[in-house]
């Protein structure tokens, strides 16, 4: 579990991760899709998550040079795992508002 939760967690892995199961991206289109990543953070995340197997880097010929992020075929075998986190995030979220109400609807 530990070390799954260093390789694919964090505050921002994830998140980068979930993006590239749909489609690759270039590092600008992440830094759109995940607004509140910083900058630094983004670069060192994506070599981290390249180091790891996770990702491919593709640099084209193109001058300026783009650069695209997908993700490796053993990345791709996270897809289940983000959703599923994905999901309980959002069904976490949506008990916390609902026991938030039931607290204020006591207080009234």
């Amino acid at each position: 579990m530990k070390t799954t939760l260093d390789i694919v967690c964090g505050k921002w892995k994830a998140a980068i991760l979930l993006e590239l199961v749909e489609q690759p991206l270039r590092f600008s289109e992440i830094k759109r899709v995940i607004p509140r990543i910083p900058h630094q953070t983004l670069i060192k995340h994506l070599k981290e998550l390249e180091e790891d197997g996770l990702l491919n880097k593709e640099v084209s010929d193109h001058i300026p040079p783009k650069v695209n992020y997908s993700l490796t075929e053993y990345g791709m075998s996270l897809e289940t795992l983000l959703h599923e986190m994905e999901e309980w995030g959002r069904n976490h979220e949506l008990r916390s508002q609902q026991m938030l109400s039931k607290q204020n609807e006591r207080v009234l």
